[in-house]
């Protein structure tokens, strides 16, 4: 369900949000700022998208060329928002955890806020409720509101994991942070003096793009990927741990999704056209076509449109396996799914043979696709509902429910949805290749290269 195009962050797995909205809506409330966002280039339309359907324009959407890990992303932030104010707080939240109790984690931020005030970092720890391998800990000491901080500890084996959970010392670590600007960046000064050269750098040669800030390739690309905990927490001077209990998860793995949600009387959960028979404490899901399972216990089936994984529960984290798995084997599949978002819509392959391929396009309202060639294949266009808006060479036409045009090979095309409602079309292309990368674009409003 998650891929290298559309990760988990943007899935609507819990309730009628993505991770991403949830998390952006969990900080829409007094004494929040609009949220700074910062992730991949390519996914750039995809944030803009989902931010615009929950009503949050963000103070920034700023962009990494490359992937540098947690410790450049809190740099960048801090630098940011110590251009108008270094003692402005700041949270670092990862975009793909599960909350579910909003006003329980604003209360916790709350108690840390004085901390981090007075120049701690303000960490965030889970009580434990199971010997969880798959997370980091916080060993801590003290009571009250804020903890100290003894150390941070690496995911641990199970039976370290066992003591760690009945010490009632230790936390899970939620990658969840606060702290006052200057006080990140002097940490980054005097622990990794390379990587605030580099994000300094990187945001004075920053380049706007429509909505959005771009970090300078060059600058970003020098600083070492590496993570906030490794870089700046293990060895910061000043760390206080606010508990955090409430219900938490990372969603990690197909186990901490099934422990997330609600289950029938036999411990399953099912989403989609499902129907189980003689079936116990499992997870099956399906994006379209009907499912049955029957007499299997402690399974994760899960059927999309252009894949289908079946695994045992206690193999959940061998998954990553099988996605390296699949990359070894240059599988498309690892990087996007049979529908391909798009800033103007999507394009989803319902057919596919020798020398031919069909696909349906959605273009949404206002979007518009680039001024493009092809030197491989021509196409036609069928429209099913709406209205498009075509440009073939110098003709310039409006073709509504079931009109249809042809795109010769070699030649500018456009497609544009001047109406109100989404357009949707057919697509038929041939030639001797049809892949995305046979495409020539002269105009783009979305300035893609």
């Amino acid at each position: 369900m998650s891929r290298e195009a559309y990760p988990k962050q943007f899935l609507t797995l819990v309730g009628e949000r993505s991770l991403l909205q949830q998390a952006c809506e969990r900080v829409r409330a007094p004494g929040f700022d609009a949220p700074a966002i910062l992730a991949n280039d390519e996914h750039r339309f995809l944030i803009g998208e989902q931010m615009q359907g929950i009503g949050i324009v963000p103070t920034a959407i700023v962009l990494e060329p490359c992937g540098r890990n947690t410790a450049p992303a809190a740099l960048v932030a801090a630098l940011m928002a110590a251009e108008t104010d270094p003692d402005k707080l700041i949270l670092l939240l990862p975009s793909d955890h599960l909350i579910t109790d909003a006003q329980g984690f604003r209360d916790a931020v709350g108690r840390g806020a004085g901390e981090a005030e007075a120049g701690h970092i303000v960490t965030f720890g889970v009580r434990p409720d199971a010997p969880e391998t798959g997370y980091g800990y916080i060993e801590v000491t003290g009571e009250g509101d804020a903890l100290d901080v003894a150390r941070f500890v690496e995911k641990p084996d199970e039976a370290t994991a066992q003591r760690y959970v009945d010490s009632g010392h230790h936390y899970w670590n939620a990658g969840i942070f606060l702290f006052k600007a200057a006080t990140m960046i002097e940490e980054f000064a005097r622990q990794a003096p390379d990587l605030l050269d580099g994000c300094r750098e990187a945001l004075a040669g920053a380049k706007s793009d429509l909505d959005f800030l771009r970090l300078d390739a060059e600058a970003y690309g020098r600083c070492r990927s590496i993570s906030l905990d490794y870089a700046i927490m293990e060895g910061a001077r000043a760390i206080k741990c606010v508990p955090l209990d409430i219900q938490w998860s990372d969603l990690g793995s197909w186990s901490s999704l099934w422990q997330a949600m609600d289950k029938d009387g036999d411990g399953n959960v099912s989403t989609g056209d499902v129907i189980l028979k003689d079936t116990h404490n499992s997870y099956v899901h399906t994006d379209d076509a009907a499912l049955c399972v029957i007499g299997l216990d402690d399974v994760f089936v899960v059927a999309t449109k252009d894949a289908v994984l079946v695994a045992a529960r206690d193999k959940a984290q061998a998954v990553k396996d099988m996605v390296a798995e699949l990359k070894a084997r240059g599988r498309g599949e690892v990087a996007v799914h049979s529908r391909v978002y798009r800033p103007w819509g999507w394009y989803e392959g319902l057919s596919r043979g020798d020398r031919f391929q069909v696909k349906c396009l959605m273009v949404k309202p206002g979007g518009r696709l680039s001024l493009q060639s092809h030197h491989h294949r021509s196409e036609h266009w069928v429209v099913v509902s709406g209205t498009a808006r075509v440009t073939v060479d110098d003709d310039v036409r409006l073709l509504t429910e079931n009109q249809s045009t042809y795109i010769p090979l070699g030649a500018r095309h456009r497609l544009e949805n001047p109406g109100k409602v989404g357009a949707y079309l057919i697509e038929v292309q041939s030639g001797r290749y049809l892949e995305e990368d046979d495409i020539v674009r002269y105009e783009d409003v979305y300035n893609r290269g």
